[in-house]
């Protein structure tokens, strides 16, 4: 792609998680520019329009998708329609990047990864926590052997049941049968992916604990990673109290953080600890959208694609789903 060249964005679904966390980052990252959201309430797409200062503002997905003068879609929207905006993306020749879960099943992954290896499109998938400077801070002290050979991982993540009146696309199982653990747990889990490598056996158990909603709201899993690291995880929605706690523990140390609570990374062996408070920066997807731009104009390739988060889903289906003929993905980060 020419170094001179401006890639536009448009946006569907201009809702919460654009606001700070991303829209911000596309307006800010050398080479791209935003120009165009879509939301099915017009008013609420032109007011975003004019508070970011976007050119234009649509009700219409079609709009975007046949505009020649936008290059690349973000899609922000719940995860049951990304299948359908990505394959219309994929069929206009458009870049994209879809927002994680990247769909509420793997059958639905698969079909997008198709059509966009058909079309030789590049695919992301906004697992921004590969780039987060806490995330690669645990990474390095893993590379480089901080607590020796990695042995185990464990993450517990528990909280409060958060329902209210207004309806809230988690907690409905049409859209996210895993509930909270759809929307939360994939970007741990993802994650870990990045750390550890690839998941090679996976188990679990998911149900409905508190029948507060039709989701699930309680899940609990046990995992196998490439490389041999044995790997825990719990889940549950409707604790008394806030817990997010991983533990890796390895043959000379141990190293405890946080997926989403803002804690240190702390290091611990027989004769020192060592604690790393380490910020994530705003807006939290500064550095996932960078490096998309880094792939798209300079062909370094990026750490979250639509391969690598398919293995995610596939790891997430064999937690909620059990036994499936599919089999996992080997993630290659230099495939679009």
């Amino acid at each position: 792609m020419s170094k001179n060249k401006k890639i536009r964005w448009g946006i569907i679904g201009c809702g919460d998680v654009t606001e700070r966390k991303s829209g911000p980052a596309y307006r800010q990252t050398d080479g791209f520019e935003l120009v165009a959201v879509m939301r099915r309430d017009l008013a609420k797409a032109q007011d975003y329009a004019d508070r970011h200062g976007v050119p234009m503002a649509t009700d219409r997905a079609e709009d975007l998708l046949a505009d020649t003068e936008i290059d690349a879609i973000y899609i922000a929207t719940p995860p049951d329609s990304h299948m359908a905006y990505a394959l219309q993306v994929a069929e206009a020749g458009k870049i994209c990047c879809i927002e994680k879960p990247l769909t509420p099943t793997l059958a639905e992954g698969e079909k997008i990864i198709e059509a966009f290896a058909d079309k030789d499109l590049p695919l992301f998938v906004a697992y921004y926590r590969r780039y987060l400077p806490r995330f690669l801070k645990v990474k390095t002290f893993l590379d480089e052997g901080r607590i020796g050979t990695v042995r185990h991982l464990q993450w517990t993540y528990c909280c409060p049941d958060k329902t209210g009146a207004a309806y809230d696309w988690r907690y409905d199982k049409k859209i996210a049968p895993g509930g909270l653990f759809d929307d939360l747990a994939s970007h741990g889990l993802d994650l870990f992916g990045f750390l550890l490598g690839e998941f090679t056996e996976v188990k679990g158990i998911g149900f409905n604990q508190q029948a507060a909603y039709t989701a699930m709201d309680a899940v609990t899993a046990c995992w196998t990673h490439s490389g041999g690291v044995t790997g825990m995880g719990t889940w549950n929605f409707g604790s008394a109290l806030y817990s997010d706690k991983v533990e890796v523990h390895g043959d000379k140390g141990c190293m405890t953080f946080s997926v989403f609570a803002h804690r240190p990374v702390c290091l611990r062996t027989p004769e020192r600890e060592e604690v790393y408070h380490i910020p994530h920066p705003d807006p939290v997807q500064k550095y996932h959208v960078q490096a998309m731009s880094d792939q798209l104009f300079r062909g370094v390739p990026h750490a979250s694609t639509g391969q690598t988060a398919l293995h995610t889903a596939w790891v997430m289906d064999r937690i909620l789903f059990g036994d499936s003929n599919c089999r996992p993905r080997s993630p290659d980060v230099a495939t679009s």
